[in-house]
């Protein structure tokens, strides 16, 4: 047979432009969750306070999970300033939680620092501070390592990833064998394929099990063992999914056993020599199969959509069974490609039919991956400068930019498929042997009874004999350049889809671009920038336009945080020495806050220095601060910069 390379047709592109559009819906959802964030807090992050408050409240983007030690106060020394009684004051759609603070505070510097467990079961935690009267030194110790990270949070980044994996392999691997191909149930590759997909997957889910409660805990690896914390991770919505779908694990062990145990044994359907009765119980069994097995898949895929962000925000009814849907079109997908994989290379019987069957199924999924990814992708990014301007969505574009090799080669395999169905002879063990190999085959492998056995020479015929029989297989193989093709560009596909696999996995981690533009329009701290914690110097040129009017301008702000601060400016002349002029202001203004301006007349000190003291700054953030200078009764201009103020 002459084989060709695919080429394009107008059915062909039109195919092209719907994969194309369903994997970009799968892409741009994946299975992604959004974390919670803080969008707002009572005192504000930075404030000084002329009294103290009595209670401090947090407001989360989401429902978030707290405890009576998830919000605390510290005071200076570090000792702790609140009642240790979480306040609930959610109301409707806002999500705010507090505590009650000690009364007759002194003055000085409060941290509060949290943590939480959002919605999408992912720790969260964050910190800052409030001062009363005026800020003060703390020898608070807040900890380094962000929440969920160090060893445990890989560890378990490990144990999710794998997980997925686990059941891709497992729920796709099946259903290609139910569905496409029911004669690969005797094959051992395909066996030892689902089989792994299932250890998998219970290993990841046993590992998550132990590892919850330091990954939204203390961090430290060997509390995994803790029987008090994981009781305590039994009793989480997390902990509840792991356990059903532990026990939901135990029902997809007997399906497999069934699988490839009665249902392997009874041989092809239509087969020449099957009852009609044998026929009848084979369609019982194969239709028990399929719902058993589609059940037990949905109830898995489901422990991910009731843990997860699917189960909260927008519209969870319809979210939570579209997740469903969409991790089974993947599995559907990704899973019987795996299955394809590996029948090409360890299979040399795998049907024509079933390869085509397989096209038919995946096109189904992706199918469905259109309308699941899309209105998925609706809901976790929201918006265009969401895809663009953060990082959730910089991720997506990395993914879509992996979907457009990944459609390419799709398609080249699509037309490897075609080519293979328009084949006549199947592609099994048994084939035309050569001369050599037929008269190898009738040689007597015996001796005659009266004669003992020479076993060397026994030996030597088996090893021959299974030469001969690997290098039948192979040759089967490689005689069919629509299958090597088809071979190659699945294995392709594979290997593109474990990188897609992976940035998916990146992106449960990450927060979603909706929920981080909605934490920056309320102001949360989340979204402001840090800070480094140094005075502000700056040093600014400038020309008035009159005699001795040019120069440079350097400014000194310490400590640089809200609160009282002590502010220095000085005016040199283009040589370095100092320049006495008549006047220097400068105004500060919080454009975000719409703070300002605040004007500042600072003292003349000496020649060319000029300064004020107990600069009252009331809030941190990104400020724009105009220095005027004037060099004559006539002669000034005003310069500016935006500084960062903690």
């Amino acid at each position: 047979m002459i084989t060709t390379a695919p080429r394009f047709g107008t059915a062909t592109l039109l195919r092209l432009l719907l994969i194309t559009a369903a994997l970009l819906g799968s892409v741009l959802s994946g299975t992604a969750s959004a974390h919670a964030a803080l969008t707002g807090s009572n005192p504000k992050d930075g404030a000084v306070l002329a009294t103290a408050p009595k209670d401090v409240t947090l407001t989360f983007s989401e429902q978030v999970a707290l405890g009576n030690d998830s919000i605390r106060v510290l005071d200076p020394s570090s000792k702790r300033v609140d009642t240790g009684e979480l306040q609930n004051l959610s109301s409707g759609s806002i999500v705010k939680y507090g505590v009650t603070l000690h009364a007759g505070l002194p003055d000085g510097t409060y941290t509060v620092a949290w943590q939480a467990v959002s919605a999408d079961s992912h720790p969260i935690a964050g910190a800052f501070t409030f001062s009363i009267g005026a800020p003060s030194q703390t020898a608070v110790e807040l900890p380094k390592q962000e929440a969920g990270g160090g060893l445990v949070g890989t560890l378990y980044d490990i144990a999710r990833y794998a997980a997925y994996a686990g059941f891709i392999v497992l729920a796709g691997g099946a259903a290609f064998v139910l569905a496409c191909w029911p004669r690969g149930a005797a094959e051992r590759p395909l066996q030892r394929l689902v089989v792994q997909g299932w250890v998998t997957l219970t290993a990841a889910t046993l590992a998550m099990l132990l590892l919850r409660n330091p990954y939204t805990g203390s961090g430290e690896l060997a509390d995994a063992f803790d029987l008090g914390g994981l009781k305590a991770v039994l009793e989480t919505k997390t902990g509840a999914a792991l356990v059903s779908r532990l026990l939901l694990l135990g029902a997809a062990a007997l399906f497999v056993a069934v699988l490839f145990g009665a249902y392997a044994r009874r041989g092809d359907a239509g087969a020449a020599e099957e009852s009609a009765q044998e026929k009848k119980e084979r369609g019982d069994l194969t239709f028990g199969l399929a719902v058993g097995g589609t059940v037990v898949a949905a109830g898995i895929a489901g422990t991910w959509a009731l843990s997860e962000h699917a189960s909260t925000g927008l519209q969870p009814g319809i979210a939570m069974p579209v997740d469903v849907l969409h991790l089974l079109a993947v599995a559907g997908w990704l899973g019987g490609l795996v299955a394809v994989l590996v029948a090409l290379y360890r299979t040399p019987s795998l049907d024509r039919t079933a390869v085509l069957r397989f096209s038919r199924t995946a096109f189904a999924s992706v199918v469905v991956l259109t309308l699941t990814g899309l209105y998925q992708s609706w809901r976790q990014v929201g918006s265009w400068s969401a895809l663009t301007g953060t990082s959730y969505g910089q991720l997506l574009l990395v993914k879509v930019g992996l979907v457009a090799v990944l459609v390419g080669v799709a398609w080249i395999s699509r037309r490897w498929t075609a080519q293979l169905a328009e084949g006549t002879a199947p592609v099994t063990e048994t084939g035309t042997e050569t001369e050599a190999e037929a008269e190898q085959e009738q040689e007597p492998e015996t001796v005659p009874d009266q004669e003992t056995a020479d076993r060397e020479r026994a030996t030597q015929l088996a090893r021959q004999k299974t030469a001969l029989a690997t290098a039948r297989r192979k040759r089967i193989r490689d005689a069919d350049p629509a299958r090597t093709g088809l071979r190659r560009s699945v294995l392709a596909e594979a290997g593109i889809a474990v990188a897609l696999l992976a940035v998916t996995t990146v992106l449960t981690s990450t927060e979603p671009g909706r929920t981080k533009e909605e934490a920056a329009r309320a102001g949360g701290t989340q979204a402001s920038a840090s800070v480094p914690d140094r005075p502000v110097d700056i040093t600014l040129p400038f020309d008035t336009g009159g005699k001795d009017g040019k120069g440079t301008v350097r400014m000194n702000i310490d400590p640089a945080r809200s609160g009282a601060n002590d502010l220095h400016v000085w005016v040199n002349r283009p040589n370095g020495r100092p320049l006495d002029i008549p006047e220097v202001k400068v105004a500060f203004t919080l454009t975000a806050e719409k703070i300002g301006p605040l004007p500042v007349v600072p003292d003349r000190i000496a020649s060319g220095h000029w300064s004020a003291s107990n600069l009252q700054i009331p809030l941190p953030g990104e400020w724009n601060i105009k220095i005027t200078v004037r060099t004559s009764d006539i002669d000034q201009t005003t310069v500016d910069k935006n500084v960062k103020i903690g």
